[in-house]
């Protein structure tokens, strides 16, 4: 498992799977550690996968200023991994709340940044945050499912404030609630930090407005991609998102939830595969040439984790 040292000290790891040019991916959460996101359905069959682990969760290290875990001041972390993998540019790729560090990425960095993927990403940092009635709408998607009368009370209180997110409502998050779907959500407390996923977006994370004028000088394509069942971010929003960034185009995959991967990999990595391997990629056929670290001079590595 590869590893590097931030500006700050903090030792910053990241898993590589499968072969091809790199993607790197953001985590959500916020600030769970990447082994949620597997390999993506199998898109490590088609490009290597960079699952970064944010600092303070899965293998990085904690750092001494809590404060450090900020969204806004994850971006210099992301950047030192580009640096490290001796990439002039890369392809990106954020999950849900990583796809707000994503997009502050590319706000501060946009000529590094060859293509982005938006994966169920409600875009906080632009200013648009996933309403209650957009999530009640797609909740109620759901109503004859076995689960729904006792989840959607505790789905509704937990939107008004009046309750914490309770286990039950997890199902509104699949697209399926099946034995897969429990098993990955049963991770979530273990690969999660709490503490730093309540300072991620605190006070002074992001400026709206700020973001959109540094996002007008980005040209890298971007994809904002939605589950159909998803509430936040729901297809309208997700459409809304690609109105407000140059050069992005929208998608909506049937039937998936907030892990799209899960719920039907053939339909999400074909998608994804479209997007990232398009004619006018510049982190193309040519970017592997050049291996990341911790790959063979072949290119190729046993796995030896998540």
């Amino acid at each position: 498992m590869p590893t590097l040292r931030s500006a700050d000290g903090t030792e910053i790891a990241y898993h590589l799977r499968g072969d091809g040019a790199p993607l790197l991916v953001l985590p959500g959460g916020p600030m769970r550690a990447s082994a949620y996101l597997g390999d993506l359905g199998g898109l490590s069959a088609h490009r290597r996968l960079v699952l970064l682990d944010l600092r303070g969760t899965g293998a990085s290290g904690t750092p001494a200023d809590p404060a450090t875990y900020r969204c806004d001041r994850l971006v210099d972390d992301v950047e030192r991994v580009r640096e490290h993998l001796g990439l002039s540019r890369v392809d990106v790729l954020g999950h849900s709340a990583g796809g707000s560090l994503a997009l502050l990425y590319a706000a501060r960095h946009p000529e590094q940044v060859a293509r982005l993927a938006l994966v169920t990403t409600t875009p906080w940092v632009l200013g648009m945050p996933a309403t209650a009635e957009e999530r009640r709408a797609a909740a109620r998607q759901r109503e004859g499912e076995p689960w729904f009368a006792e989840a959607y009370p505790l789905f509704e209180r937990w939107l008004s404030g009046e309750g914490d997110f309770d286990p039950a409502i997890a199902p509104f998050f699949y697209g399926r609630w099946d034995d897969a779907a429990r098993e990955h959500d049963a991770r979530a407390e273990d690969e999660s930090n709490d503490e730093a996923a309540a300072i991620y977006f605190s006070e002074g994370a992001y400026d709206p407005a700020a973001t959109r004028a540094a996002l007008a000088r980005l040209t890298a394509p971007v994809l904002v991609l939605a589950g159909g069942a998803d509430g936040g971010p729901c297809p309208d929003l997700a459409r809304r998102t690609a109105t407000a960034l140059p050069h992005a185009e929208p998608a909506v995959q049937p039937g998936a939830g907030h892990y799209p991967w899960l719920d039907d990999p053939v339909w999400f990595v074909r998608r994804i595969r479209a997007f990232l391997d398009a004619a006018d990629n510049p982190a193309g056929p040519a970017a592997p040439a050049r291996p990341v670290p911790g790959q063979t001079a072949h290119g190729r590595r046993p796995v030896t984790g998540p």
